[in-house]
């Protein structure tokens, strides 16, 4: 049995890897976050210690690391976007291995700077890149990885998920603090491109604004024109007031049904990393040098053919 620490345990996100902790059969031995809407805890872990402010958690952390009975070996970080680099540098040092949510951070430099400091203290960080784990996306793959070498494939990636106006008034709706639609709810799309059609070759935006993203991407398999959105406007027609959120992958004209099974796959996660098959630093560094690319890109006119269908709906 591992023990572990959650940083970020009210967030949205936090229930599933208080889920895999469990069900991979460790200990939530504590928890942090700021707001103390964490009853979530009370069906996975009640005896679980909770802090709501960082310096006492750190200490409280130090002290379990001088008795190797209650030394926690990991630390799962799911606080918002601009403190993980922070949450696991923390985590790192305080002897600890690190489960982080995507984005692991927002630059390459500070990816360069998370290596140091796992040279230092010897432990590592890994990132929950749960695409990689679905079935339908693995099929994909070998599926991909079975054709001609020179072969290019054409995708369309769509991804909208309504979001309240609530949104644009959380940490989400900041630039400085999500990094941007692209990196809040594409980093995960973009990293399930590298996983499957190769190293990125071309990388341009066509629009960006608050509550959208699209653009296009050449990777070694395939030229891929992609759109990103949290505005229920955008939802296709078919499903408009039936779901909130659309999904679609469609290769050579071929849906690529992936919208079932999220839920399961950070235990997936969970268990790969805790067998030593996680993705590190050096896996989640592609798909973060292109959400970095994207966020300082100036928005080109699309060429012939690049341009998603959604485009239509918005002026350049």
């Amino acid at each position: 049995m591992k023990y572990f620490a959650l940083i970020g345990a009210a967030g949205y996100i936090a229930p599933r890897h208080m889920k895999a902790i469990k069900e991979t059969g460790n200990h939530l031995a504590m928890a942090y976050d700021i707001n103390d809407s964490v009853g979530i805890i009370d069906s996975i872990s009640p005896e679980s210690d909770f802090l709501a402010d960082f310096e006492r958690f750190h200490e409280v952390a130090w002290q379990r690391k001088r008795d190797p009975y209650t030394a926690l070996d990991y630390v799962s970080v799911c606080s918002p976007n601009h403190l993980h680099h922070a949450h696991i540098a923390a985590g790192l040092r305080l002897g600890c291995n690190v489960i982080c949510e995507k984005p692991l951070v927002p630059t390459p430099a500070l990816l360069d700077e998370l290596e140091r400091v796992e040279q230092e203290t010897g432990r590592k960080v890994f990132n929950i890149l749960q695409l990689r784990h679905h079935p339908a996306i693995t099929e994909l793959k070998s599926r991909i990885a079975s054709g001609p070498a020179d072969e290019k494939h054409d995708v369309e990636l769509t991804y909208i998920t309504s979001r309240g106006k609530w949104y644009q008034e959380s940490w989400k709706g900041d630039p400085r603090k999500s990094f941007g639609i692209a990196t809040n709810i594409g980093v995960h799309f973009f990293d399930m491109l590298h996983f499957v059609f190769g190293d990125l070759e071309r990388n341009v935006v066509h629009y960006a604004d608050d509550h959208r993203a699209a653009g296009y991407l050449e990777y070694q398999k395939a030229r891929v024109r992609w759109f990103l959105s949290i505005d229920s406007g955008d939802l296709p027609t078919s499903v408009q007031g039936k779901q909130p959120t659309y999904r679609s992958i469609l290769c050579e004209g071929r849906e690529i049904e992936f919208s079932g099974g999220f839920t399961d796959l950070h235990t997936v996660s969970y268990q790969e990393i805790l067998a030593g098959r996680g993705y590190g630093i050096g896996s989640a560094r592609h798909c973060i040098e292109t959400v970095d690319t994207i966020r300082g890109a100036v928005a080109e006119s699309p060429r012939r053919g690049e341009a998603h269908p959604c485009l239509k709906r918005h002026s350049m």
